[in-house]
């Protein structure tokens, strides 16, 4: 079972708290890059605790990368984001549960005792007609690829195929063709209308998301 988060103290409270109920062996990544490397030297872990605001990505990129890495493996979200819209983009990006840090002991063992069964473990969220959109945008921008994604949060930045190019070291056609894939798999017809998916379900635009803790 591998613990994603960059707080020593929530680390050690949630593998004490594994450890008591289900004996089971825990290790800890504090980065979404040391995540992603730990599951690929060690394909056979059978669940990722990961919490969403890591120091090296924004938004839902964290769980988006583990989700294309390893696309069967059960990740359950354990964050202080208790949004109702931020459960549905995790539902729709692949979490198989969520759970607030605010939840207590028994809370999580029984969710963490569902996810390892096959079973999901999000909390009940009223109806409000938001989870066709938020389940949507997630699914649309798992279609690109890091590249793309790279090229994407750059045009959310306003900058142009020139300067992006300059940046990752590319050429301008090959940054325009970047666009226009990304433009087809988003469905849209602007670089405008592919920067609102974009702040719409991946990076600090999301509801909440830059000022919660």
């Amino acid at each position: 079972m591998l613990i994603v988060d960059d707080h020593p103290i929530v680390c050690s409270a949630l593998e004490a708290t594994l450890t008591n109920a289900l004996s089971c062996r825990v290790m800890y990544a504090h980065s979404a890059a040391e995540a992603l490397k730990t599951v690929e030297l060690l394909p056979d872990i059978d669940l990722v605790l990961l919490d969403l605001k890591l120091p090296d990505v924004e938004g839902f990129d964290g769980l988006s990368q583990l989700r294309k890495q390893a696309p069967k493996l059960p990740i359950l979200v354990i964050s202080g984001l208790e949004d109702g819209r931020i459960v549905q983009f995790v539902r729709g990006y692949g979490a198989m549960g969520f759970i607030s840090k605010k939840a207590s002991a028994a809370e999580v063992i029984n969710a963490v005792r569902k996810v390892l069964a096959g079973d999901t473990a999000f909390p009940e969220m009223p109806d409000d007609g938001s989870a066709h959109d938020s389940n949507r945008v997630p699914k649309l921008i798992c279609r690109l690829t890091p590249q793309q994604l790279t090229v994407l949060s750059m045009l959310g930045e306003g900058k142009l195929n020139k300067q992006i190019a300059y940046e990752l070291s590319i050429s301008e056609s090959t940054v325009k063709a970047h666009v226009s894939a990304i433009l087809g798999k988003l469905e849209v017809s602007s670089r405008t209308q592919a920067v609102l998916i974009a702040q719409g379900g991946m990076f600090n635009n999301a509801p909440h998301f830059a000022a919660a803790e």
